[in-house]
């Protein structure tokens, strides 16, 4: 059996999924028992959950830290700990520091999400960290993902937080830059427009929580934030200059 903790919109999309090959057992704060049933997983309390062979943690990172040191003391002593974090670094070090020594610890991120992922797993990508997990169960692990379509990438949780912090937190900053900024489709675009809007559309349907979080809880984030940021103003201010000149016959 496999237990979840959280069934928010990629709690729901995992059970959906596991719940065709596993028994799945989700807790969740709220009462929607029904919802759980509906994805093909059973609703159960946190000691039950907890007591899984394999549990899975789907909660925001600004809670990691409250949830670890609620269920570790409620583990099987043979339990192995999932999370699905956007940042690495951070989980990691949490779950080495607070989860019992005897507990295995594997880290991932899945690289799709409710609405990438809604139809088909197919060409997906999955981080993996194997961080304190036994080589047998970590290839059965990787060997399912596999079997679903998944592209499996192995990485440090560094190397995972550097990349992360240009690939997706940027991409957010973007899209929600473009949605402050008021990008909507027009008649007369192209296809740069067309593109920016798509990303517009892949950050819309996440929560503000879950953008603040892989914002502040990846250490290269911020950094990032500022080179795009003088960057965009660099070429702002070159504008600016040329603009002010006069434009003679032979600058054509």
């Amino acid at each position: 059996m496999i237990g979840i903790l959280g069934f928010g919109r990629f709690g729901k999309l995992m059970a959906n999924y596991l719940a065709k090959d596993f028994d799945v057992m989700v807790y969740n704060r709220s009462d929607n028992g029904d919802d759980i049933m509906a994805s093909g997983a059973k609703p159960t309390s946190l000691e039950v959950a907890c007591g899984q062979k394999m549990l899975i943690l789907s909660v925001p990172i600004s809670v990691f830290r409250e949830t670890l040191e609620t269920i570790a003391p409620l583990l099987a002593p043979d339990a192995l700990v999932i999370d699905v974090c956007s940042v690495k670094e951070y989980p990691v070090r949490l779950m080495k520091d607070l989860l019992p020594e005897q507990v295995s610890i594997l880290a991932t991120h899945p690289m799709f999400g409710p609405d990438s992922a809604a139809h088909s797993l197919q060409g997906g990508k999955i981080v993996l960290c194997a961080e304190r997990i036994d080589d047998s169960a970590y290839r059965k692990i990787k060997s399912y993902l596999i079997s679903k379509g998944l592209v499996v990438v192995e990485v440090t949780p560094e190397a995972h937080d550097r990349q992360i912090a240009v690939s997706l937190a940027l991409t957010h900053f973007i899209g929600r830059s473009l949605a402050e900024f008021g990008a909507m489709p027009l008649d007369v675009d192209t296809e740069g427009y067309q593109r920016l809007l798509h990303v517009l559309g892949v950050v819309e349907n996440d929560t503000w929580q879950l953008f603040k979080d892989m914002n502040t809880y990846n250490p290269y984030a911020a950094e990032s934030r500022s080179v795009f940021m003088e960057a965009v103003q660099k070429i702002h201010q070159q504008l600016a200059g040329e603009g002010s000149g006069k434009v003679l016959p032979g600058d054509y």
